[in-house]
């Protein structure tokens, strides 16, 4: 894995000569991040402990994708903003049997992306539940820059889905993306091209009523191909104030990454096809 980094974004309350921000040894092989394929790092919540959940935080999860059920739910775009740490990381090998689209083409839906063992997602000692969710079929509406935009156009996005998790103890917030591009090549340009150091663009933060605002001060993303999707998680202290190390960033962020599961989903058994 590529190890996160500050990338020297604009941020609020950055102390001068602050921390070398590449994550902590540990217990990952050099200080990376995990490997965040694997089912297995997330079990089933009990419906009751979900339930109480969704009532803390008022959770909007929509059972439709297009811009009216958007207004409906009272979700909206946050701030054009980038996040202050970025890791990128190309597609790996046994994603090959869906770098096409063609090959994949049922599109992607909402209740596929986000079911419901993805509403409250857990990691170590830190549990978020989804407050809200959407899917777009205009990959530009809810993603900011111009050159972003060519380069999504270019690479065929075809839909965004997006969803907003809040910490049960609203300490942290996170933000989740898979984009479906019409092959690797373009996922793998998109990961490129959402580097901070770029200046170029990336995805608009989904904001849901009620929920800490999501963008300001410090928040590190991870952004991977997956075939011909590409997936982003984006994650913050509420607030926005600067944590102690990015290995607190990473940990939350295993939790947020829980609906990219239905990539694996997708992918047809070897040899006998879908």
């Amino acid at each position: 894995m590529i190890e996160a980094r500050d990338t020297g974004a604009p941020e609020t309350g950055r102390p001068a000569g602050g921390r070398d921000f590449r994550p902590e040894n540990d217990g990952r092989t050099g200080g990376r991040r995990k490997k965040r394929s694997s089912k297995l790092l997330f079990g089933g919540i009990a419906a009751a402990v979900a339930a109480v959940a969704a009532a803390a935080v008022g959770v909007v999860v929509l059972t439709g994708g297009g811009d009216e059920d958007k207004a409906s739910a009272g979700l909206t775009n946050g701030p054009g903003v980038l996040p202050t740490a970025y890791t990128p990381q190309m597609a790996d090998r046994q994603m090959a049997r869906i770098a096409q689209r063609s090959a994949d083409q049922r599109p992607m839906t909402q209740g596929e992306v986000f079911p419901n063992d993805a509403k409250t997602v857990t990691y170590q000692n830190y549990s978020f539940t989804l407050v809200g969710a959407q899917l777009s079929n205009d990959c530009k509406s809810v993603t900011w820059g111009r050159r972003l935009h060519e380069d999504l156009t270019k690479a065929g996005c075809s839909q965004i889905a997006r969803g907003s998790y809040v910490s049960q103890d609203r300490k942290y917030v996170g933000q989740f993306a898979a984009i479906n591009l019409a092959d690797q090549e373009g996922a793998d340009q998109i990961v490129r091209v959402m580097d901070p150091a770029t200046n170029a663009g990336f995805v608009l933060p989904l904001m849901a009523p009620g929920a800490p605002k999501f963008g300001g001060g410090f928040s590190a993303a991870y952004a991977q191909a997956y075939g011909h999707y590409t997936i982003v998680t984006w994650v913050q202290r509420a607030g926005g104030a600067r944590p102690a190390s990015l290995n607190e960033m990473i940990d939350i962020s295993l939790a947020i990454e829980k609906p990219a599961d239905f990539v694996w989903g997708r992918l047809p058994d070897e040899g006998n096809g879908r």
